[in-house]
Order: structure tokens, then sequence, then C-alpha cells
């Protein structure tokens, strides 16, 4: 004879059955990362946005127990790196170094194959990078009131070296001229090589550069730093003030970059990849290895990059207008 089973015990098997099924689903949510993560950084190897990148995900590897492996496409605007991203499986396991670039290239480009506000959802950022105001050693001008009162005093005659149109430094410059309300000579140079050498050379008056690349020359006595960009003084050059401090109210530039993921990822892992940059950037090795380049590490929420990258898309579309500089 076959015994029945009892109606409350067979309901308790099927809820069971229904909870196993649903196990393999939310392990494979709870395991991430499954494999190694792709870190595109649209930087050439060698440059402050590559190196933050590579000590940062050395120690993003340790923390979160898989790879994290630095993939570089270098391309006008970060162009092509982004894009590689935006349409990326949005599993968290493709990320992007995105950075003040990204805010530029809106305002440099007729259209853009993704929108940086809509196609990525932000991690957090990783630090900002000033940039310095550089003169020769042997320069006439012993402080930054000494350039500007020499820009005031003849219009067009001050020569300001920067690397190519619509860079970063270029486009600090140009907030410069109007800020200051200056007539300048802006001339850009195809890298930051060229523009060292038109400086020592006595072609230009003064430079813009990141300050990292440039502590070397500073350290040597070739150079000298009238002023840093950003509202608060460099760690790695603390005797120099900020352009503020230096007499021109107004001006607060800084370089910065961060991560962000293709829209779409899910919220879970955006809060482990934000939990494991926050351990990366307060890491001794990290910091150690960064601070020397003159970066000021800093990590953020997601809503932090989402209105840090909106307020640049923004005011670097405005200093494009105001430079005359044609959309590609």
């Amino acid at each position: 004879m076959r015994l029945l089973e009892p109606p409350h015990r067979g309901r308790r098997r099927g809820l069971l059955a229904a909870a196993a099924a649903l196990l393999p689903k939310a392990w494979a949510q709870s395991r991430f990362p499954e494999r190694a993560i792709t870190l595109i950084v649209p930087f050439a190897p060698g440059g402050i946005a590559d190196l933050t990148a590579r000590a940062v995900a050395e120690q993003m590897t340790r923390s979160l127990g898989q790879p994290v492996v630095v993939d570089n496409r270098p391309s006008a605007g970060s162009i092509v790196g982004s894009q590689a991203v935006a349409v990326a499986r949005p599993d968290g396991h493709t990320l992007l170094l995105i950075s003040n670039a990204n805010a530029v290239s809106v305002g440099l480009f007729k259209k853009l194959p993704y929108d940086p506000l809509k196609d990525f959802v932000p991690i957090s950022t990783l630090g900002f990078f000033d940039l310095g105001l550089f003169v020769a050693a042997g320069s006439r001008f012993a402080s930054l009131r000494d350039l500007l009162a020499f820009a005031g005093a003849n219009p067009g005659k001050l020569n300001v070296g920067t690397i190519a149109p619509g860079s970063t430094q270029h486009l600090s410059a140009k907030l410069f001229e109007t800020v200051a309300g200056v007539d300048a000579l802006v001339v850009p140079y195809k890298g930051s090589p060229a523009v060292l050498t038109a400086l020592r050379a006595g072609e230009i008056d003064l430079a813009f550069e990141v300050v990292g690349p440039m502590l070397p020359q500073v350290s040597a006595g070739v150079v000298r730093a009238l002023a840093v960009s950003s509202g608060q003084r460099n760690p790695a050059l603390p005797e120099v003030p900020t352009v503020q401090q230096a007499g021109l109210a107004g001006y607060d530039v800084a370089s910065w970059n961060g991560l962000a993921a293709p829209a779409g990822t899910p919220v879970a892992v955006l809060e482990a990849l934000n939990r494991a940059v926050r351990e990366a950037v307060v890491s001794i090795p990290v910091r150690d290895r960064l601070s020397r380049l003159g970066m000021r590490l800093q990590a953020g929420t997601p809503t932090d990059l989402q209105n840090l990258l909106t307020s640049e898309i923004k005011r670097w579309g405005d200093v494009i207008r105001a430079a005359k500089i044609e959309p590609q």
C-alpha cells in the first residue's frame, strides 16, 4: 500500500525545490568577480593616468581575489577605449579609467559614439593631479604677480606653451587668459618634451604642464614653479602657492581620473568595486607610488564622480566655446 504524503509536507518540499532552483543564480552573483577584470585605460603606457591605473589595479587584485588587468587603448579624446567599455557586457568585468578627457571630449567633438553621462555608471574617483605654471630657471619673472603685471602691460607679448590644442594643459592656459583678463599667445606643441625644450630655450615665457612629470626638472633646478593650478597646494611642491594665493582669484583647475563601468552594471557589483577602490586608494603601496607623482589620491561615492563629470563637461564646454575651438 502507498502511503499518502501529508499536504503540508508536500508544500514544504515544493518550496525547497523552488529555493534550490534559485541558488545557482544567487551564488553566481555573490561570487563577483568570477574571472579577471579588464581595466581599459584610454591613454598610452607610462603616463600619469596609466601609472595610476596600474597602481590601483594591483591593489584591487589583492582585495578582489581576481586579476585586474590594464589594457591601454590610447586615442584622441579617449574615444576608442571609452567606446569599448560603453558596449561591454555590464557585469563589472570591464571597467574604464574615466577622466577629465572624457568631459573635455564632449565639447571637442561634434558627435561621440556614446553618451558619457548615460552609457557609463560611476564607481569612484581615484585622485586629482595639478598643473604647474612653470618658467625657466633664469626667467625674469620671480612670481606670478610679476608675470601678470607684464602680461597686463604688454598685450600679446606673453608666450605660453602647452601640449596639443584641446588638451587639459591647453584649455587651462586659455582659461587662465580669461580669468586673468590678459591677452597672451598660447603656443601648442606636439608633446611635453617639446614644451620643456621651448621653455629652456626661451621660446616661451610660461609653460602649463602636469606637476608630476616636471618634478625632476624642478629638483634639478632647470625650471621653477610659480604656482599650481588647483585650490590647494600640491604635496609634492608644498612651498609653491596656488594660482589664487599668488594673486589670481577665481582660478581653480585640477585634472582627475576615476573608474566607471558600463551602464546597467548591478548595484551590488558597483558597491563591491567601490569598496575595492577605497581600500586601494588608502593603501600604503598605492600612496607611496603615486604621491611621488604629485597626485592627491581621493576616493569617493558614485554620486561624487557623477557630479564631477557633469560639472566638468559644462566648465570645459564653456572654455572651448570661449576659445573659439571648432568641434571636430
